[in-house]
């Protein structure tokens, strides 16, 4: 077994009880490969924030479990290197089943989610509670989730979102035990948050997408004060990238995110935890598409992935400091 201590990593548990107290929200970026490991290091650490490394079941099928691990020690290690020892925490994201989540903290993660949301509420409860009972013995943090998020990413999938209830958050945390409680209030996973019919368009054809449903976390932070909330799906899919990516070949229509104005208000709340995946993904996409189409000579992938891996990191340091407010809280 392989402890997050000797990676130089922590868990969640400081991290969100100073975001609570400080009036924002930790940024969890999702990553893949080296380059979006590297840009997110390298922006967290221009702006001195703490932030989530997180994994998803498909980014250890695709990067494999054990290099994973040691990236995330690298990543502490170039954190030092770069001048600021700033809080990372690994994470899994959307953890499917026990046996995953297990061989997560076995394997170096600090925090992990189970996902159990799609199940009846007495298997979620009892899933999610087993999760905690092991994950606890090792120091390590739990999320769970309750309430379904629509849309699709990795092995995800809903095809509508169920809000959570409110009336159910109080026996859920207290009957599992979990660190951290993720909410369905109207976010939604993927680059399509809504469909066309749910929002409405600017003049110019933009998507404006309706608005999230402040009053279900309102009614969550009376049940449930002082206790850390996470949303998932909340990439803004700027529509500049968006651009770039289709005038450059690629064909991504009626793509709609969570307006950043939303993120701001949520994160002065008890939302402590922030999950942006979709926006890497197109920043990324859209500074490759450019590139090679601007220098069809190239092939060396470091000659694309290098602007690449810029992209993310301007857009990581936007979302700590314009939108989630992290920025300056690494060394709290």
């Amino acid at each position: 077994m392989v402890s997050y201590k000797e990676l130089g990593l922590v868990n969640t548990k400081d991290m969100f009880a100073k975001a609570m107290k400080g009036g924002y929200a930790i940024p969890a970026f999702n990553f893949n490969n080296m380059e979006q490991m590297q840009a997110i290091i390298m922006a967290c650490v221009e702006v001195k924030s703490p932030v989530i490394l997180q994994v998803s079941k498909g980014a250890r099928a695709y990067a494999n479990a054990n290099i994973l691990r040691n990236m995330a020690r690298g990543a502490v290690e170039y954190a030092h290197e770069l001048g600021c020892d700033i809080p990372i925490v690994l994470h899994l994201d959307h953890g499917p089943n026990f046996e995953v989540a297990k061989d997560c903290i076995d394997n170096g993660f600090s925090s992990v989610m189970i996902d159990g949301s799609a199940l009846p509420y007495d298997e979620n409860v009892a899933l999610t509670k087993k999760v905690v009972e092991y994950a606890h013995k090792y120091d390590v943090t739990v999320e769970a989730e309750l309430g379904v998020l629509g849309g699709v990413e990795d092995d995800v999938a809903a095809e509508e979102s169920k809000y959570t209830k409110p009336e159910e958050v109080i026996d859920f945390t207290s009957k599992t035990g979990c660190d951290s409680l993720a909410i369905s209030i109207g976010t939604s996973h993927g680059r399509c948050k809504f469909t066309p019919a749910q929002c409405k368009r600017t003049p110019d054809g933009v998507l404006i997408p309706p608005p999230l449903a402040f009053d279900v976390l309102e009614a969550i932070e009376k049940k449930l004060p002082g206790f850390p909330i996470v949303l998932h799906g909340s990439s803004s899919v700027p529509v500049e990238y968006v651009k770039i990516i289709e005038q450059y070949g690629g064909k991504i229509p009626d793509s709609v995110g969570i307006p950043e104005e939303q993120l701001r208000k949520a994160a002065k709340s008890a939302v402590c935890k922030i999950n942006i995946d979709s926006d890497g993904r197109l920043a990324m996409t859209a500074a490759i598409r450019r590139h090679l189409a601007e220098n069809p000579g190239d092939f060396d992938p470091r000659q694309y992935l290098t602007p690449a891996r810029e992209e993310l990191k301007k857009m990581y340091m936007h979302k700590c400091v314009n939108v989630l407010g992290s920025a300056g809280h690494a060394l709290d």
